[in-house]
């Protein structure tokens, strides 16, 4: 495998643990946005359901796709939100937080495993850095991590039959 730099390695490290993660939530039965959602309500508790699209960065149609299934599921419940008539309030069942507890429970046990293969040295080093990162991740979340929107290439054009 040749040698990565930083930024690479960064952005590989995250794909292949999230695949990972995604792989541990399965087992829970949640898709990938179903399981954003879960966690996002049971990190903040209630959210409306502009709020939660806001913090998932997913449009409203998949949110509200997403949430109908939870809400059918018995997993959340959207009900009018008391604060702004014009909107919904998402809010975990006890069955949506017992289940975000027993995915937290998995998540955390998959990560533990990864760091348990590891010497004391490195997991303190890799401690360190992942604390630095998140400060810095932290500080740019303001400005959107940095990001700007992708710029694709037009796409070539194609000749009339």
């Amino acid at each position: 495998m040749p040698r990565l730099h930083a930024e690479n390695l960064l952005r590989e490290v995250a794909r292949l643990y999230t695949r990972a993660q995604r792989v541990v939530a399965d087992c829970s039965q949640t898709s990938n946005t179903q399981c954003h959602l879960l966690t996002e309500l049971g990190r903040s508790g209630p959210l409306s359901l502009s709020e939660l699209g806001a913090r998932v960065r997913l449009e409203k149609s998949w949110i509200s796709r997403a949430v109908d299934t939870l809400v059918a599921r018995g997993l959340v419940t959207k009900e009018p939100n008391p604060a702004d008539a014009r909107s919904w309030l998402v809010t975990l069942t006890a069955y949506g937080t017992r289940s975000v507890d027993e995915l937290n429970a998995a998540l955390d046990a998959h990560a533990t495993r990864l760091m348990a293969s590891l010497t004391e040295r490195d997991r303190a080093a890799i401690s360190k850095s992942l604390a630095l990162l998140m400060q810095v991740l932290e500080q740019e979340q303001p400005a959107h991590c940095g990001a700007r929107p992708l710029k694709l290439p037009n796409p070539p054009e194609r000749s009339q039959p």
